[in-house]
């Protein structure tokens, strides 16, 4: 029977859970690896991280020109954004093993299969889902990730990636590294559906805040993202006042968040806010709107989402 923790004396992080982390081995048990980081140790950090992932996708024409050719983030934004998160907390969570996790993995799989998307793509975006979280931790994280929990979570995205049937996985992150950066070269040019999907995401951010801050997203979001990206959307850069400030506001977060975890603990995905599906779903809803209605899938009820 696996063990669920609390906040020690209510309010802290509990160092238990990082000493189970520790003994667990990196490829045997990389779905209770991840499912402890994603919902104990880093539940905000990966939630922000994978944000900037997605974000960071659009940075390729390739990505870009389909996600603009469905219309979806023009018409449906808020709902587009909803699916893909709830989608990837479930199997993050629940893992490929879980009823749960597997119902989200073949969801996915069902709505990819519509689209005729190069294996190159899928694995750029299957990098940026590794990546990300890392990264994220090591500049604004309440720590680091351990190279033992860095080996589990590349580890678990590997093994996501052949269960949607990827080619040619890099064995190491090393060589995820080399293969993205031949595939930025080629992919991140400034193409229009670049910068409409960016922006389109951009109004779905701002929608989130009350609107004397709408205008502040953008230069927020810029003062995240490499100038290569930026250049690729059709954004401006941002000057290094901004970068400085921006990344000194999410240290301070971090600090904070080092010793005081934010929200539930742990923090699952039916405890999470949706904007779009206040009242509960159906694993089988999470999927762009123009598909099939009546396709065949087998679906999971989900109890409503706390406000």
């Amino acid at each position: 029977m696996t063990t669920t923790y609390h906040k020690r004396l209510g309010l802290l992080h509990n160092p238990a859970v990082a000493r189970e982390i520790a003994s667990l081995d990196a490829e045997r048990d990389v779905q209770r690896i991840v499912h402890l980081l994603a919902i104990y140790e880093f539940s905000w950090d990966f939630k922000r991280a994978l944000e900037v992932a997605l974000f960071y996708t659009y940075g390729s024409a390739s990505v870009s020109r389909l996600l603009d050719r469905t219309g979806e983030f023009e018409k449906y934004g808020q709902k587009r954004y909803d699916d893909t998160a709830l989608l990837i907390g479930h199997f993050i969570e629940s893992g490929w093993d879980g009823e749960v996790g597997r119902q989200a993995l073949a969801r996915m799989n069902q709505t990819h299969a519509h689209y005729a998307i190069a294996n190159d793509d899928f694995l750029f975006v299957l990098w940026t889902f590794i990546e990300f979280p890392i990264r994220w931790t090591d500049r604004y994280g309440r720590r680091r990730m351990t190279a033992h929990e860095q080996r589990a979570w590349f580890n678990f995205w590997a093994e996501i990636g052949r269960r949607m049937g990827l080619k040619d996985i890099p064995s190491s992150k090393a060589e995820f590294d080399a293969f993205t950066r031949r595939y930025e070269a080629q992919h991140f040019v400034y193409a229009l559906p670049n910068h409409r999907v960016a922006t389109a995401t951009v109004r779905i951010m701002a929608n989130w805040l009350p609107a004397f801050l709408h205008p502040a997203v953008r230069p927020v979001v810029c003062a995240l993202m490499p100038r290569h990206f930026l250049d690729a959307v059709g954004f401006p850069d941002a000057p290094g006042w901004r970068r400085a400030l921006v990344s000194a506001a999410l240290k301070l977060v971090g600090a904070v968040n080092r010793l005081l975890p934010f929200g539930h603990y742990p923090h699952l995905v039916r405890s999470r806010s949706s904007r779009t599906y206040q009242d509960g779903y159906r694993i089988e809803d999470l999927r762009p709107v123009h598909l099939n209605k009546h396709e065949a899938a087998q679906t999971v009820r989900q109890e409503p989402t706390e406000s």
